[in-house]
Formats: structure tokens, C-alpha cells, sequence
């Protein structure tokens, strides 16, 4: 029996394009869930989510919705059990005869969206306004939520 001095450096020629490899396959499936999937055969189509800005304001909460290309008639907004939820939907644009599409990445379909509200929430005085493809929900807070400053007196 002989003994084979192992040298790491043997199997590094492989190594790299095989990690590239699995690299660029996983960044491929990443990006899928972000732009609402890949058109290419393996890959299984998201559901399309538009992107939301959540903030806490002083006086406010406040939700953002970026919903480009949808009708603010395509657009719902309930709340429920404290529970916001944003419904709508992004129809697609009727392919015209004569054009030869190669490929297709901007998203449609049916969305859903919902937030659970603090309890701190105006429910009657939420607002909504829709501008620029930009929905804006504003969430009033109660009296007894919003910051109080209190002064220290030093004796």
C-alpha cells in the first residue's frame, strides 16, 4: 500500500466555477421572489407584492404603497379586528398584433396586503389618498399614544 500525499491545492481548478455556478443560480432564484418570478422553464411564478414603506410619525402611522400602473378603482382598503388589508389588482396590458415581445418582466395580477394596527390607532379618522402611483394610508394616533414630555425638576 502507498500513500498519497494530499494537495488541496489539486481541486481548486474545479472549485471556483462550481461555487459561480451555484452563486449565480441562487442569486437567479432571489431575484425571482423580488421581481415576482422568472420566466424561464424550473422556475415557479410569485405572486406579485407590491413594495411597502412603513413609518411611525409623532401624530401617525403611515403606510405607502407603490402600485404603479394600477387604477385606484382596481384598489380596496378594509380594516377588520384591527387588521389593514390592501387588495388590488394590476391588470395586464393587451399584447398588441405586430409586435414580437422577447421578453416580459414588468408584473401583474392580484395583490393582497395586511397590517396589523396598534391599538392606538384612530379607526375613524384613517385616510387614504392615492397620487402619482403612490398610495398613502395615514393612521391618526390617540391622545393617550403620542409622546408626552415631561419636565424634571431638580430640587
Amino acid at each position: 500500500m502507498s500513500l498519497i500525499r494530499w494537495n488541496p491545492t489539486r481541486d481548486l481548478a474545479v472549485f471556483p466555477s462550481e461555487i459561480s455556478s451555484l452563486q449565480r443560480d441562487l442569486n437567479r432564484i432571489f431575484d425571482s421572489f423580488v421581481r415576482g418570478g422568472l420566466d424561464e422553464p424550473g422556475f415557479i411564478n410569485a405572486s406579485w407584492m407590491p413594495a411597502v414603506d412603513v413609518a411611525e410619525e409623532d401624530n401617525q402611522y403611515v403606510v405607502k404603497v407603490e402600485l404603479p400602473g394600477v387604477n385606484k378603482d382596481d384598489v380596496n382598503i378594509s380594516l377588520e379586528s384591527n387588521v389593514l388589508t390592501i387588495r388590488g389588482e394590476k391588470k395586464t396590458e393587451q399584447q398588441q398584433k405586430g409586435k414580437n415581445y422577447h421578453r416580459v418582466e414588468r408584473s401583474f395580477g392580484a395583490f393582497h396586503r395586511s397590517f396589523t394596527l396598534p391599538s392606538t390607532v384612530k379607526v375613524d379618522k384613517i385616510d387614504a389618498v392615492f397620487k402619482d402611483g403612490i398610495l398613502a394610508v395615514t393612521m391618526p394616533k390617540a391622545e393617550e399614544a403620542k409622546p408626552k414630555q415631561i419636565e424634571v425638576k431638580v430640587k
